[in-house]
């Protein structure tokens, strides 16, 4: 099962259950029920509704998403699963029950998909355990249109509710996938094309790369940066140039100006 808090991640998961059930502009029709499919197991908890919450279950009601009057007491003993920072259900929560039964998004099925594109920017971050940060970098890649983000397994952090809150719900629009190998994660992308910019101090300064119509952000954590292995399968480590006293940037900042510098 899983938790969501936030009223900008709750809003956004409605509107990816609600992609494609809208009429078009213009059009009379009020927008229409979500594919049952795609609500089977979700519903939301409220306590006393404010204008945003009756907002958001007005939406739930036209998508048939199953809504409840709850107790904070409730609500609180749901979110006590969570990390703090996303504790603060607001009086309202989303409950995915088969959060854990989707199919989740399967690395080769989306390399193979991104092969046949002209260009696409595909993000690996590698070894940034901190969800807020990752939460922050997610939000960046829908602003700058990342194709797919490819997280691990292990080393990383996997606490998809907290990034979702983090991200303001832009995890519900990015393509995420996990994986057991970065490394071969990336070798993969590489036999499709695709050329890869790891992001390292040391390197060549952003204002003077050329970024290739398919390309791979490697990003690493403010500690330890790049695994070795995976630094080694880089064809070219970028740098920004800066001017501050500290060590570096923090690493979503990083990703959110790289990302704008790739996309540029």
């Amino acid at each position: 099962m899983r938790i969501i808090t936030g009223f900008h991640a709750i809003e956004e998961e409605l509107k990816a259950l609600s992609a494609g059930t809208t009429t078009p502009a213009g059009s009379a029709k009020a927008p229409r029920p979500a594919d049952p499919s795609k609500i089977a197991g979700i519903r939301l908890l409220y306590t006393k509704p404010g204008p945003r919450v009756k907002k958001i279950l007005a939406e739930a009601e036209i998508l048939g998403v199953p809504a409840q009057k709850s107790t904070d007491a409730e609500l609180d003993r749901l979110a006590a699963t969570l990390q703090e920072t996303a504790r603060d259900h607001r009086g309202i929560i989303m409950v995915q029950e088969n959060a854990e039964a989707t199919a989740p998004l399967r690395l080769e099925d989306c390399v193979r998909q991104l092969a046949t594109r002209e260009g696409a920017l595909v993000l690996v971050l590698d070894s940034i355990t901190d969800p807020h940060n990752t939460g922050a970098i997610i939000r960046s890649a829908d602003q700058f249109g990342v194709d797919l983000v490819i997280l691990p397994e292990h080393r990383g952090a996997t606490d998809f509710e907290v990034i979702s809150r983090t991200s303001a719900g832009a995890s519900s629009w990015v393509p995420i996938v996990t994986t057991t190998n970065l490394v071969r994660a990336v070798e993969q992308l590489k036999e499709a094309g695709f050329w890869v910019y790891g992001a390292d101090a040391g390197g060549t300064p952003v204002p003077e790369m050329k970024v290739a119509a398919k390309s791979v952000l490697v990003m690493g954590s403010e500690g330890s940066g790049i695994a070795r292995l995976l630094r080694e399968k880089c064809d070219l480590i970028v740098s920004i140039p800066t001017k501050g006293r500290l060590d570096s940037l923090n690493v979503s900042v990083a990703a959110g100006i790289l990302l704008y510098a790739f996309r540029g």
